[in-house]
């Protein structure tokens, strides 16, 4: 075996969970004890968590930060929200702090998941922020509550209306149309790995089946790629499995300038998520049809 395809045979990363909080040297030295495997990440100004169940373990060390919080930080995010209330549809009030529920947006989480101990409760759907981190949210809420206005329903049809007859409008049709020929164009010096799920930048998470060696048009390849300037083959590919998806190591990092050029890389663990969510509610609609088509 070749030293190449002893790399490439190499076992990946195990997936990692990222946690920020406020810098303190105790609640340091409490999560480092909690989670001896963590390291400190410069790239993403976070904590990285391994394992399958890291969110979990992570999401239940949060709630249990809260609860140490000395009482008149708590205190004072009340205070701070009678003096100052943020007034919005999407975020309510209880006891312990702030619940906060918006369409999904992908802006809306990345912001949240920056506030020092918000944790996601799966049951009710919905983020919650103790009044001890009011003033992180009230920072970040702007942007918070702009990205989940732009993901209401409504605001997604004025969207798509405006940009009917529009030149977006005929690119986003010329794409549909090439993705229903499940055809991508790939660097024929830089190609992507047959049978396993990669990320790209035309249609998400994919599995290429097959590289065909024909050219693909100049023009065509600019549509996807204006920064690239090497000679590109179209390759078939398919959507990704559930399956698939749950067993593909993400990437440990977020992918380079280059490898957008290329239109191809490793998916993200965010990205992967996403795809999963995805997948799992396609099978949930097969399975239902499946099971009226079978029904007496």
């Amino acid at each position: 075996m070749t030293e190449d395809n002893h790399e490439e045979t190499k076992d990946p990363d195990p997936p990692r969970e990222k946690v920020s909080f406020a810098f303190d040297r105790m609640t340091v030295a409490r999560f480092r004890e909690t989670f001896p495997n963590a390291r400190w990440s410069d790239s993403l100004q976070a904590w990285t968590v391994p394992g399958k169940t890291a969110r979990k373990r992570i999401d239940r060390w949060l709630a249990s930060e809260a609860d140490r919080r000395a009482p008149y930080e708590e205190e004072r995010g009340r205070d701070a929200y009678q003096f100052e209330p943020i007034l919005s549809p999407y975020l309510q009030v209880y006891d312990r702090g702030f619940r906060i529920k918006t369409p999904f947006s992908r802006t809306v989480v990345d912001e949240l998941r920056q506030i020092a101990f918000a944790r996601w409760d799966g049951d009710d759907k919905v983020w919650e922020v103790p009044y001890a981190s009011y003033d992180d949210l009230q920072q970040r809420w702007e942007a918070i509550e702009e990205a989940a206005k732009r993901a209401e329903p409504e605001e997604r049809r004025k969207r798509a209306e405006a940009r009917k007859g529009t030149e977006e409008e005929a690119k986003t049709k010329r794409r549909m149309s090439k993705r229903g020929k499940k055809r991508l164009p790939v660097p024929s010096d830089d190609l992507p790995p047959l049978a396993r799920p990669v990320a790209t930048v035309a249609f998400g998470i994919v599995v290429i089946t097959e590289i065909t060696g024909e050219l693909v048009d100049p023009e065509e390849v600019a549509e996807y790629h204006p920064d690239a300037d090497d000679e590109y083959v179209w390759a078939g590919w398919r959507a990704a499995t559930l399956e698939e998806l749950v067993h593909t190591w993400p990437a440990r990092a977020e992918p380079r300038g280059y490898e957008r050029v290329r239109g191809w890389w490793q998916p993200t663990l965010e990205e992967l998520r996403v795809a999963r969510s995805s997948a799992k509610s396609r099978e949930r609609r097969r399975t239902n049809r499946d099971a009226d088509g079978t029904s007496p």
